[in-house]
């Protein structure tokens, strides 16, 4: 990866930038976009995927309309820290449909799981899943009662 970003120029910037906004855009808008012609920006666009900095596209789905209503950030402190424990918790949490993000962290607590669910009974399935099985020290749940900002794209050019 750090070969790939010494050969990132400020047309794969831009690039970037407009798939972060709109990564359903036709290569022949983006090609216009960046000022490039589209056999170009194709090849740009293969290499950007093949360095991996390119990780898919996806749309974003409103989860609420859907009757996914409740958004909540667990926490999670452990008395285990051996690798194979956290293999173990990584697959047993990872299996469960109901996580959208899953972070080791540091600090005072070892695990951030964001958790969107049906109501609280959802989330109480998905809380008795969790710590089947597992010794966890500490669980908690912070809940959402609103998002305001959410999935925000990245400014790649005063991230630089």
């Amino acid at each position: 990866m750090i070969g790939a970003m010494e050969k990132i120029d400020e047309i794969d910037h831009k690039i970037l930038a407009c798939l972060q906004k709109d990564g359903a855009i036709s290569q022949r808008d983006l090609a216009e976009r960046v000022g490039l012609s589209q056999n170009a920006c194709w090849r740009r666009l293969q290499r950007l995927n093949a360095t991996g900095l390119i990780r898919g596209t996806h749309a974003d789905i409103d989860l609420a309309a859907l009757g996914y209503d409740l958004t909540v950030f667990v926490m999670i402190r452990t008395r285990h820290h051996s690798k194979e424990w956290a293999d173990n918790f990584r697959k047993h949490v990872e299996r469960m449909p109901e996580v959208t993000d899953f972070y080791r962290i540091g600090g005072d607590w070892d695990y951030l799981i964001k958790v969107v669910t049906r109501g609280m009974s959802g989330y109480d399935a998905f809380y008795q899943k969790l710590i089947t099985n597992f010794d966890l020290a500490t669980v908690t749940g912070f809940f959402s009662m609103e998002a305001i900002i959410e999935n925000r794209a990245a400014d790649l050019a005063r991230l630089r």
